[in-house]
């Protein structure tokens, strides 16, 4: 996991090839005002997802992870205050791995938190299980989820 705000992506844009583009739709202007839902960036190799949401409590949210995507998790508005735990910790899937939708979760408890504002972001890597969508009041986010 990494946390850290959109104006240092390009520190991470080596970590993976498709991190770049990812980054530059979170920069372009007018993302804001974006849609709920899907939005290509580069068919299924990277795509971004605007999320607008109420936060939870954070023993109401579930960790997840992913087996072939990155999550780029870019705050807009809100704290959403997402739990992280090693995904090999987070025991046996509370729910089967779900292919299409390429998520899984667990009935397990994060190890941590982290306090995600607007202009930062987190990425989750495949050994990253995440709980994100706790918090109070309003979250607006963009997932870019980046082929692994």
């Amino acid at each position: 996991m990494i946390l850290d705000r959109i104006g240092n992506a390009e520190r991470y844009v080596k970590l993976n090839a498709g991190f770049a583009a990812g980054f530059k739709f979170l920069r372009q202007a007018g993302v804001e005002r974006l849609a709920a839902g899907r939005h290509e960036i580069d068919g299924d190799r990277v795509y971004a997802l605007v999320v607008k949401g109420k936060g939870r409590p954070r023993d109401e949210v579930k960790m997840e992870t992913h087996r072939k995507y990155i999550d780029i998790q870019f705050i807009i508005g809100g704290t959403d205050e997402m739990g992280w735990k090693d995904a090999a910790l987070c025991g046996k899937p509370s729910t089967p791995y779900d292919a299409a939708k390429d998520i899984e979760f667990f009935a397990c408890k994060p190890d941590s938190w982290v306090t995600v504002g607007p202009g930062a972001f987190a990425l989750f890597f495949p050994e990253d299980g995440h709980a994100p969508m706790a918090g109070v009041g309003d979250i607006h986010k963009v997932v870019v989820k980046v082929a692994v």
